[in-house]
């Protein structure tokens, strides 16, 4: 008698195990090529790791609704396996490249392109998948453990590449990657991953692969709540990301590229999403998860990206803390929001166009924010630039003081935004305003 594989919280621990490992690696990978990019880039350093994430990050936001649609017809755990595989053999192909002496920035920029092609498929077949494994008072605590995952990376990643950078190089950094890669893909396959049960949600948005992208919009603008959800965390994304954005070159602008202080910061902003999802882990958030998702915003834009502007060493670590601080309590009680008002065999479409929709200002401020920090706020806030003598004494003069700049204007309109929203009953209300999935459910059976 073949044994029967793990599934429910068990196997979603496998999977989440699996995560942290291959999660670790991709950090590690990460923090030691926007080292080698910094110092490849003659000029324009900012745009040319600016560039980076737009072209990595870029096609997992837009390829997200076909991603989605494909998610709801294959088999989640094998659209997850082979999002994993074409993540690892770019780092090979980086990796071979690096060895033979031949990688240039704009390598970076086409394997992260294929590389962020394939994750498109990753959030919507593993948001999916989870609520098929679990029940929806596990969904909060689950995605707090996710992120438990990330913030554990984001404190160990650029700790370990900082300490193996020169022992190892590169290289070795590298090759430690593509085996934390096979790990993930190892968990995935002995676990077993339920398929969805049809509901009527499932069946109005069957049809060619056209439609069943577009189903997801469709979805979404149906269900004002959700869409004005949708446009808030848009809106604040678009904010985060100029602080997300120059938050490396500014370190390394301020401190004379040392590594030592950037991967420092990158653990403390590790450190405060670890403990927050730590928190949410034991916690599952407020039970009024709007309450996680817009007061987490106004606080983490607040005393996260306007800190990280005003400050320099320490206060750069405290900044970091609280900014990452809040992101699993938004992220875990918006993705528990989600998981009980939407029916799993639906999750692909209409959670891949939710990222489309909240997300698509990450590669669009990406291509803004870096030109207009290299060529507009650095050069005016330089001794006797023109924003100099009216900014200077809020974060200094100097290189990195433009960018300090920015991340202090993002940090404030995010705060004023995600306490507006408030104004809306469609969103402050939005938990009242829809049913969960299997209360419609049942009641289309009654």
């Amino acid at each position: 008698m073949q044994k029967a594989r793990p599934t429910g919280m068990a196997g979603f621990i496998i999977v989440w195990i699996g995560q942290v490992v291959s999660l670790l690696g991709t950090q590690m990978t990460w923090f030691a090529l926007t080292i080698w990019a910094y110092g490849a880039a003659e000029e324009a350093k900012a745009t040319a790791l600016a560039l980076v994430g737009v072209f990595s990050f870029g096609p997992t936001v837009v390829l997200s609704p076909i991603a989605g649609a494909l998610v709801d017809r294959w088999d989640r755990k094998l659209v997850m396996v082979l999002s994993d595989l074409a993540s690892g053999l770019m780092t090979c192909i980086v990796l071979l490249l690096y060895a033979a002496g031949s990688l240039e920035i704009w390598h970076l920029y086409v394997t992260g392109m294929v590389s962020g092609a394939f994750q498109s498929f990753q959030f919507p077949a593993y948001s999916a998948a989870v609520s098929t494994m679990l029940p929806k008072e596990q969904y909060a605590r689950a995605s707090g453990m996710m992120s438990l995952a990330e913030s554990a990376a984001g404190i160990f990643g650029p700790m370990v590449g900082g300490i193996l950078l020169r022992p190892v190089g590169i290289a070795g950094i590298m090759v430690i990657d593509v085996a934390t890669f096979l790990v993930a893909i190892g968990a995935l396959l002995v676990v077993h991953i339920p398929r969805p049960r049809s509901t009527e949600a499932g069946r109005a948005g069957q049809g060619n692969l056209l439609k069943e992208s577009l189903y997801g919009f469709r979805y979404i603008v149906e269900r004002p709540s959700l869409l004005g959800l949708q446009l808030v965390f848009l809106a604040t994304n678009l904010t985060a990301a100029f602080a997300v954005t120059v938050l490396a070159p500014m370190i390394l602008a301020r401190t004379g590229s040392d590594e030592i202080v950037l991967g420092s910061v990158q653990s403390a902003m590790g450190a405060g999403g670890l403990v927050s999802s730590l928190l949410m882990s034991v916690w599952g958030g407020p039970k009024r998860r709007v309450h996680g998702v817009l007061l987490g915003m106004a606080f983490g834009s607040l005393l996260g990206q306007t800190v990280l502007g005003l400050g320099t060493g320490v206060v750069w670590g405290i900044g970091a803390f609280l900014f990452s601080f809040c992101n699993p309590i938004i992220n875990g009680s918006n993705q528990a929001i989600w998981q009980a008002k939407v029916a799993p065999d639906v999750q692909g479409r209409v959670f891949a166009t939710r990222r489309l929709i909240a997300q698509i200002s990450f590669p669009a401020t990406m291509l803004i924010v870096g030109p207009l920090a290299d060529f507009m706020f650095e050069p005016a806030m330089m001794p006797g630039g023109a924003l100099a003598g009216a900014l200077g004494w809020l974060v200094g003069t100097g290189p990195g003081a433009g960018m300090g700049v920015l991340c202090v204007l993002s940090g404030i309109l995010g705060t004023l935004i995600s306490l507006g929203a408030y104004a809306f009953r469609t969103v402050r209300n939005a938990e009242d305003i829809l049913p969960d999935h299997d209360a419609a459910a049942d009641l289309a059976v009654a």
